[in-house]
């Protein structure tokens, strides 16, 4: 498979549960760029390697959201580096409301694994919908 084809199966590996799905395409040293305003980031959002990603981040979401969702609207390809347009859905725990909020994913690829990631969203959208 090339990197599109394994960015959509770890899409859905996300959607499904199957973390260990998603983990399988990491590099060891993967580092992790959470977008600010997110409410359960670290100090500077950077999480690197597996375990503190999945700790740090997966972990969390079911802390503050009820039926977590990407959309994806679009796939940009440029081979080593594919970003992933789209929006996240879902519930804020912390007031009850649905919101459908702009999300962008920026994948990089080293050796046919995921070396980085960046994510920019629209989080006043998730959190004061």
């Amino acid at each position: 498979m090339n990197n599109l084809e394994n960015l959509k199966k770890g899409y859905q590996d996300f959607a499904t549960g199957n973390i260990e799905g998603v983990t399988s395409l990491w590099q060891p040293d993967i580092e992790w760029r959470t977008g600010t305003g997110m409410p359960y980031i670290s100090s500077d959002g950077i999480y690197k390697g597996a375990q503190a990603i999945v700790s740090g981040v997966f972990a969390h979401i079911p802390n503050y959201f009820d039926n977590f969702n990407i959309e994806i609207s679009d796939f940009i390809d440029a081979g080593d580096k594919i970003v992933m347009v789209g929006y996240y859905t879902g519930k804020w725990k912390a007031t009850g409301k649905q919101f459908k909020a702009n999300a962008i994913n920026v994948w990089t690829f080293k050796d046919g694994k995921i070396s980085h990631f960046f994510e920019a969203a629209d989080s006043a959208t998730i959190m004061n919908p």
